[in-house]
């Protein structure tokens, strides 16, 4: 059954009035037709079929199972009509879970489990690949310890230990899920000198204080188990190769890696376990209690230490080596910028079926590759090229895009436009999104264009309307939370870690999204399946082509602008909030600290910013661009990301190039805005406050001076009438 959203009169007769962002009026009514054309294509069976094929097996990285999801995605857009490659990379990993137990010893002898229930509703929970609960990057150990319980295991919750005298010195530590990135747990364990650490849901985050259990309900069980790697370099990709690929070992290019005995791999042994065996822990410590903030949600008093009578066995023999991984690019050469690339992706690998995380957004992705490849073999093809990818290794530490965007660096630098990703892009009915400031506007008008199913408001709308939209969503996992502003817009979030974006932002410098639908998560357990898609995501499977439009009306419009439709104005508006915030967390210990200079420097990028917009919609509007001016100006505005690169990289990560974003380098996930500053704050130190402010003051004028060039291009070389053909 074919299902598209109806393009109706209203909207086609508003859209008449309205300058699309980008095109001549000529051009913008090709680009209607186009996208008009475009939407009669999705199929929610299509998705259906794609979703159910991938993940109907648990396909975690470097199984055989894994390259059949592989070769499936290969097959499918071959048969679209994308040109496919594949890009191998030898990854230093883990080879699976390896050998875990852990068990009760004093006062008594209990194995405590490690395993999801198999479930007479769910036929998919009992599939003999399941794997037990793991961390991949675990040390490999077995300890047998007394036991400190630590709230979230963030660096804050190892200092509040240390000064309430709790010294978790030779103890295993029990630490529940949230605050921070699991892997950062583990690492600030073992800084403080403990044995092993045990990481476990808790029902105060997660599960019957949310709503009911699965599988009656959608919120996470007592028997529900959370993987998940525990990664913590000081940069992403491959442990053993920063700043380049991980090329095979085997072919031509040699690439130094680095000895593994000199990279800072967890050392102590670390688990996930489900509440309902963590409690038998908790439920037997006997020290002091917890202050507040630490209390979780089980039906006991919680603990700080669990006394001498206490001791726990945590076993985990990991193994590591090198595996062959694959990167999947699917090309649509463009028909007219064929060096000018629009590229989304997504991974394909996940930590058990990935009905959600990540395939939802796999499967979206192949629908899109079938609908543009459809597209172009009656002749509607992009100007610029488009190319949709699939990740592998993801799920361990963002490493198979990360090892791409290295390979292909130079490439990236001078064609990549933009870069979008739609990790779990499908997993709910809540719309929602995080995106640099130039991708804002177009996020905006393309969820205004895309009607939502079964109603009759578009996506934008329905988005705007939402309440609490990140509640229980694995969209904004990465990012911050996408909420309703106080000027009645959509907040979109910044982009934080987590998922595929990082290299191509944080490190090469170049614009990107992230985005999609949202909602409960059983999030990387086993239950991440079919039946819980089915049952609590989308049954109705119609927010796979409301999503394919969203994302293809993005892709359509950058690959079609006469001139890329960025919002250059929003680089001020973003870049004086974030002053603002790290304004307030400086003066919290240095009162006299004043970003006036910057702001300054805001003020005078808003003035230009304006004027380019001014000059660059008039001059659209009246068809006043000609060809080579409007090459040079998109080559400019490919570059504009690029100002906030800065050669010394962050005091945390010199990977991390950007001064405008990055991940925090303590929690993982959050999104740090102006991170160089984030980080003097975080250390309350102000010995590197001026040589920060002449960084930032420099890369907010190489920004400038952009734009100023931009709109001096503009006023020099005005030509009337000359853009409008082409090909649509």
């Amino acid at each position: 059954m074919k299902y598209f959203f109806i393009w109706t009169l209203t909207f086609c007769s508003l859209s008449a009035f309205a300058q699309m962002s980008g095109f001549t009026p000529a051009n913008q009514v090709k680009q209607e037709k186009f996208e008009a054309d475009f939407k009669t294509q999705q199929s929610s069976e299509r998705f259906k079929k794609h979703l159910t094929t991938m993940c109907s097996v648990p396909h975690t990285a470097g199984t055989p199972e894994n390259e059949k999801v592989r070769d499936y995605i290969v097959e499918t857009m071959r048969k679209a009509g994308l040109q496919v490659e594949l890009f191998p990379h030898d990854v230093y990993m883990p080879k699976g879970p390896g050998e875990i137990s852990v068990e009760l010893v004093e006062p008594i002898r209990q194995p405590l489990n490690n395993r999801e229930y198999i479930l007479p509703e769910d036929k998919y929970s009992g599939h003999p690949l399941i794997t037990p609960g793991w961390n991949a990057y675990s040390g490999s150990g077995d300890v047998t310890a007394e036991v400190v319980y630590a709230n979230y295991g963030r660096k804050e919750d190892f200092e509040q230990l240390k000064a309430m005298g709790v010294s978790v010195q030779g103890k295993i530590v029990l630490a529940r899920y949230g605050g921070n990135f699991r892997g950062y747990k583990a690492k600030h364990a073992q800084a403080a000198g403990a044995a092993g650490v045990i990481i476990y849901t808790d029902p105060a985050d997660n599960g019957y204080t949310k709503g009911i259990t699965f599988p009656e309900g959608n919120q996470y069980s007592d028997f529900t188990i959370q993987r998940g790697s525990l990664l913590t370099v000081d940069f992403t990709g491959d442990p053993l190769t920063p700043f380049e690929p991980a090329l095979p070992l085997d072919g031509p290019k040699k690439v130094k890696r680095t000895d593994i005995k000199d990279v800072d791999f967890h050392k102590i042994p670390v688990t996930p376990l489900p509440w309902g065996s963590a409690v038998e822990i908790l439920k037997r410590m006997t020290g002091k209690g917890v202050p507040a903030g630490w209390q979780g949600g089980l039906p006991l008093a919680y603990r700080l230490e669990g006394g001498t009578a206490l001791k726990v066995r945590l076993n985990v023999k990991q193994e590591k080596g090198f595996v062959r991984t694959y990167q999947i690019v699917g090309t649509l050469t463009g028909s007219e910028f064929p060096d000018e690339w629009i590229i989304s992706g997504c991974h394909y690998d996940a930590w058990s079926f990935g009905a959600t995380d990540p395939n939802s957004g796999t499967a979206m992705l192949l629908t899109l590759s079938e609908s543009l490849g459809e597209m172009a073999k009656k002749g509607q093809r992009p100007k610029r090229t488009i190319k949709i990818c699939h990740w592998d290794i993801e799920e361990y530490g963002v490493i198979g895009s990360t090892e791409w965007a290295e390979q292909l660096r130079d490439e990236l630098s001078t064609k990549a436009v933009a870069y979008m990703n739609y990790d779990a892009a499908v997993s709910g009915k809540m719309f929602g999104a995080s995106s640099s400031p130039s991708l804002k506007k177009l996020l905006i008008e393309a969820t205004q264009s895309v009607q939502y199913p079964d109603s009759n408001k578009t996506v934008y709308e329905h988005w705007l309307g939402q309440k609490d939209p990140r509640a229980g969503s694995t969209v904004g996992i990465n990012s911050a939370a996408p909420v309703k502003a106080e000027n009645d817009e959509p907040v979109i979030g910044n982009l934080g870690g987590g998922s595929d974006h990082i290299a191509f932002y944080m490190h090469l410098g170049i614009p990107s999204l992230g985005g999609g639908t949202g909602g409960p998560t059983l999030y990387h357990s086993q239950y991440d399946d079919l039946f819980y898609y089915d049952k609590f995501v989308d049954p109705t499977y119609k927010m796979g082509p409301m999503v394919e439009q969203v994302v293809g009306t993005m892709s359509l419009r950058l690959a079609n602008a006469d001139v890329l439709p960025f919002d250059v104005v929003r680089y001020a508006t973003d870049l004086n909030t974030h002053l603002k915030t790290v304004e307030k967390s400086i003066k919290v210990y240095k009162p006299d600290f004043s970003i006036e200079k910057l702001q300054n420097a805001v003020a005078e990028l808003r003035r230009s910013a304006e004027l380019y917009e001014t000059t660059m919609k008039t001059q659209l509007a009246a068809n006043q661009l000609d060809n080579a001016k409007a090459t040079a100006l998109n080559k400019e505005l490919r570059n504009l990301e690029k100002s906030f690169l800065d050669p010394k990289g962050m005091a945390y990560g010199a990977w991390y190039r950007s001064l405008y974003a990055s991940s925090d380098p303590y929690s993982g996930y959050a999104s740090w805005m102006l991170p160089a500053y984030m980080y003097e704050a975080s250390l309350k130190s102000t010995a590197n406050l001026p040589d920060l402010e002449t960084r930032h003051q420099k890369a907010i004028k190489t920004l400038n001076d952009k734009i100023v060039g931009m709109t001096q291009q503009l006023a020099q070389n005005a030509k009337t009438g000359v853009l409008g053909g082409g090909k649509n």
